[in-house]
């Protein structure tokens, strides 16, 4: 037996009892005299004692330890007489009576400590010496204990936890594919799948109702602080169901991880439509912890020969509420970053609603007092204001004032990381037009229903008709989305006609889904969550690469076993591959 008890556990409930302890050497003080030893296993850190006059053999074993060997002590809990009330077991100590080195440790490469000196770069090469600390640790139990919370309320729900394929076929709809070429198929691929759609789908015509999986899925796309190119998906479906019946299963879903993960039991959750979303806040996933909404201002702003608003398509601005008295130094910080490539907007225009009840703009040559007052009143502002203005293509403008609003929120401090808002928007367009291909696209997939009343305006309109699709945004962060599928194959052929499929291709590509819809499909829909993001949403973190164990680095590599990497020629023989 290398222990009785881990590093995290032992109280004075224990003093005066026999125990044995393993782990690694955290840090060591020699003190004249007494030797300490800070030993530390996955529970937590426990003082070691050794006494010079007790036992000079065994303290000079101890002072010959290096940080990071892995050691098996036996001793006696003793009362700790300089308590550390940071550490569960802090009030106690062990009256070391043998120790038994287990694994020498080499001198690594960065502290392992919570501040640590190691760099990203470095720290990834050594992964398994940077889990070892706390941060990094923690990360990895919270996601444990959050999928451990997920499949509980799922099971509770009457859920299916059923595992789908990882080698699948390769389709063209959404993000590139990783592919497999198959050995015993000369020319022929797999793919890894970027969702478990197709099957989640067959499962409900299966009749298992309600599905669920934690899944892996692979995406070969360009890597950002959100994206890996695998991730894991909290991916489920279920059958008979309407859009409220999800959006009601899954807030308990989400209501039940804030519960027992964070211990909040007040959340609330509020909806917004898409269109509304992109008019209020620039954006389909939008941080409703602050303010600061959009206001169109194209009725009171256009003919005053100010051509910059004349010409615009749309004026659209913001209140900063107590930004009034910015100076100009930090006026032209904002005028730089709109003006940043990454959010594309020519200039800046700003109102200063001054103490005294007037006005200071940077448009005052074309705009009186009266005009100003009245773009404060209808942008609510109130004596201490600052008015933020943009104008432009509408697309973009939106876009780059979404920007400048999640930067005032920085600079200001309003995203509090201890609130969090959940929201769902609805109602998003079921498809878009993309200049290149000359045709549309789904805006989620091909397989999202849309929204009844819509369905004639497929023959008409195209791209004014809605999807009967929903994402959960928290905090700004997409943590989710999903849809009411077809499940129709004469509405799903229609779809796939306006995705410009021929007959012959939709058949090629998805006529196994098209064919199960003939044997009785029922109305089905679901979701899939976005488990790396909720991780790091409920860690804290912008980042999802320290949640997850084995991270790829931004480049898509991972340093540590040095993957992707070349493969011997007898194996492209095999595989009947040239390379170039």
């Amino acid at each position: 037996m290398y222990r009785t008890h881990t590093c995290g556990e032992l109280s004075p409930d224990q003093i005066k009892q026999e125990i044995k302890l393993s782990g690694w050497v955290q840090k060591s003080r020699d003190l004249g005299g007494m030797t300490f030893i800070d030993l530390r296993d996955r529970f937590g850190i426990t003082q070691l004692v050794f006494n010079m006059e007790v036992n000079a053999v065994l303290c000079e074993d101890a002072r010959k330890l290096n940080r990071e060997d892995v050691i098996s002590i036996e001793g006696e809990v003793a009362e700790r007489s300089n308590k550390n009330p940071r550490i569960p077991t802090g009030e106690i100590e062990i009256i070391v009576k043998s120790i038994q080195l287990l694994s020498k440790s080499k001198l690594p490469p960065f502290t392992i400590e919570d501040q640590t000196d190691g760099g990203d770069d470095l720290r990834m090469k050594y992964r398994y010496l940077d889990i070892r600390r706390n941060p990094v640790k923690n990360n990895l139990l919270l996601r444990h204990k959050m999928s451990a919370a997920s499949r509980e309320y799922l099971n509770s729900q009457g859920f299916v936890e059923i595992e789908t394929p990882c080698l699948i076929k390769s389709t063209p709809e959404g993000a590139r594919d990783f592919v497999v070429p198959s050995r015993m198929h000369p020319g022929e691929f797999y793919a890894l799948p970027q969702s478990p759609q197709t099957f989640k789908q067959l499962l409900m015509i299966a009749g298992m109702d309600k599905y669920y999986q934690l899944v892996r899925c692979f995406r070969d796309e360009d890597l950002r602080a959100d994206r890996q190119p695998e991730f894991t998906q909290i991916d489920c479906e279920m059958s008979f169901v309407t859009m409220e019946d999800i959006l009601r299963t899954f807030e308990g879903l989400t209501s039940h991880l804030f519960s027992q993960v964070l211990g909040k039991t007040d959340i609330s959750f509020e909806r917004i439509s898409y269109a509304d979303a992109m008019k209020y806040y620039g954006t389909d996933k939008p941080d409703t912890r602050f303010d600061m909404r959009f206001v169109d201002l194209n009725q009171i702003v256009k003919d005053k020969g100010f051509k910059v608003f004349d010409q615009a398509e749309l004026v659209v601005g913001i209140n900063a509420k107590g930004c009034g008295a910015y100076s100009r130094k930090e006026l032209d910080q904002l005028t730089d970053f709109v003006r940043r490539p990454q959010v594309g907007a020519s200039g800046l225009v700003h109102v200063k609603c001054n103490e005294d009840g007037s006005y200071k703009s940077s448009v005052d040559k074309f705009y009186d007092q009266k005009e100003l007052k009245l773009w404060a009143e209808t942008l609510d502002a109130d004596a201490g204001d600052l008015l933020l203005i943009l104008a432009g293509e509408t697309g973009k403008i939106r876009f780059a004032l979404s920007e400048l609003r999640l930067e005032l929120a920085d600079r200001l401090g309003l995203k509090d990381k201890s609130v969090y808002k959940p929201l769902w928007v609805t109602q998003f367009p079921l498809l878009e037009w993309d200049e290149n291909s000359m045709r549309f696209h789904a805006k989620h997939h091909p397989f999202t229903s849309p929204m009844e009343e819509d369905i004639p305006l497929l023959k008409s309109d195209p791209s004014k008709v809605r999807a009967n699709a929903y994402d959960l945004v928290i905090n700004g962060v997409e943590i989710g989305g999903g849809s009411i599928r077809i499940h129709n194959k004469e509405l799903q052929k229609q779809l796939f006609k306006v995705l410009g499929f021929t007959d012959d291709e939709a058949q090629k590509q998805f006529g196994f889904l098209m064919n199960a819809f003939e044997y009785g499909a029922p109305p089905h829909g679901g979701i899939a969550f976005g488990f790396d993001r909720w991780c790091a949403l409920f860690g804290g973190s912008d980042s999802i690469r320290d949640f997850i164990a084995f991270p790829k680095n931004n480049a898509g590599k991972d340093v540590m076993i040095e993957s992707p990497s070349v493969i011997a020629k007898e194996q492209l023989d095999e595989l009947g591959l040239v390379l170039k």
